[in-house]
């Protein structure tokens, strides 16, 4: 025998209309009731049923979700945290992987969401043509990367305020010679390399310092290219002391170079990474920790609170905190090396 909401409403005392806020996340149900009905529910042996609510609401159940790198941790990290959310509440993911120009204009060009979703997740930064494209869907869209932007919920950071953080406390232990690892080969339209490159060259010039590109490299934001971009910078005629690397991942490819070059960390050189990667801890990264996780999870949050109430708005850029973390990659420099 089927079990339908009304049975499970009869069973806990209440109204179908609470059984059915309760168990998809909605607001005005107390955590006790949603509790006790969750309860009767798992008891009953009740399941909501996908196409009845679908043909109720004019739903789909289901958030696009579009990402540039879905094999980078960064993506992978708040891709994963939105989908713990958007499961929760009964929704399905529908990804979009644009790891290429062709495919991101192939999907500009037919919108394939369109009438399959809800709402739509940007992992990446559209241009003017590609959020005109977005908004034209009519649904709820948000973003976890960049700034503000019309008509879109952002959750992001400060990227800027974090690698000031990270540059200044290498020039506060001393370090002249600094050099930054950055992504100059990433797409266009991604602001990260460029705020952060920003900081760096604000925070050189506010301590005096003068600013030499060879101290710059590109490290396309992967452990390998981190490593190469550490191994150009050693064969500069004079190394740097210190390197900022605008990611953690480059910066732990960076600590990897230099152990191949016999040289030590921070006693040789210091290094200071971005994001505060699963693993930095685990090799004692000093680094500028951001709720990678967090913007996913916020994000896919406020994205379910247009759909369930579509008329109290949302805050068009949510800004999340960051912080430095100092472990065991930076100390002031070594007398007996380069200043």
């Amino acid at each position: 025998m089927t079990v339908s909401i009304n049975d499970v409403a009869r069973a806990a005392g209440v109204s179908a209309s609470t059984v059915s806020r309760a168990l998809r996340g909605r607001q005005g149900v107390s955590e006790e009731v949603r509790a006790q009905i969750a309860a009767v529910a798992a008891q009953l042996g009740y399941t909501a049923s996908r196409s009845a609510s679908s043909l109720a609401s004019g739903r789909t159940f289901t958030i696009g979700v579009v990402a540039p790198y879905i094999g980078r941790w960064f993506f992978g990290t708040v891709l994963d945290a939105a989908e713990q959310v958007f499961s929760a509440a009964g929704y399905d993911v529908l990804l979009y992987n644009l790891g290429t120009p062709e495919a991101r204009k192939r999907f500009f060009t037919k919108l394939p969401v369109r009438k399959r979703v809800d709402a739509v997740l940007s992992l990446l930064i559209p241009d003017q043509e590609e959020a005109a494209a977005l908004r034209s869907l009519g649904v709820p869209l948000a973003g976890t990367v960049g700034g503000a932007r019309p008509g879109f919920t952002v959750v992001g950071i400060d990227d800027r305020a974090g690698a000031e953080s990270a540059v200044r406390h290498l020039v506060n232990l001393g370090h002249r010679r600094i050099a930054m690892i950055s992504g100059a080969s990433e797409p266009l339209h991604w602001t990260t390399p460029v705020e952060r490159r920003r900081a760096y060259l604000d925070v050189l010039a506010d301590a005096g310092i003068p600013h030499d590109p060879a101290l710059e490299a590109d490290g396309g934001y992967t452990v390998e290219g981190g490593e190469r971009a550490m191994t150009e910078l050693l064969a500069t005629s004079r190394p740097p002391t210190a390197v900022f690397a605008q990611s953690d991942e480059m910066a732990m490819g960076a600590l990897r170079a230099l152990r191949r070059h016999r040289l030590r960390v921070p006693d040789d050189v210091s290094i200071v990474g971005f994001d505060d990667h699963e693993l930095a801890e685990v090799v004692g990264l000093t680094t500028v920790a951001q709720p990678v996780a967090g913007q996913g999870a916020e994000a896919a949050r406020l994205l379910l609170r247009q759909l369930d109430e579509p008329d109290t708005g949302t805050p068009g850029h949510v800004q999340m905190p960051i912080r430095l973390v100092l472990r065991e990659t930076t100390a002031p420099p070594n007398p007996r090396g380069p200043q």
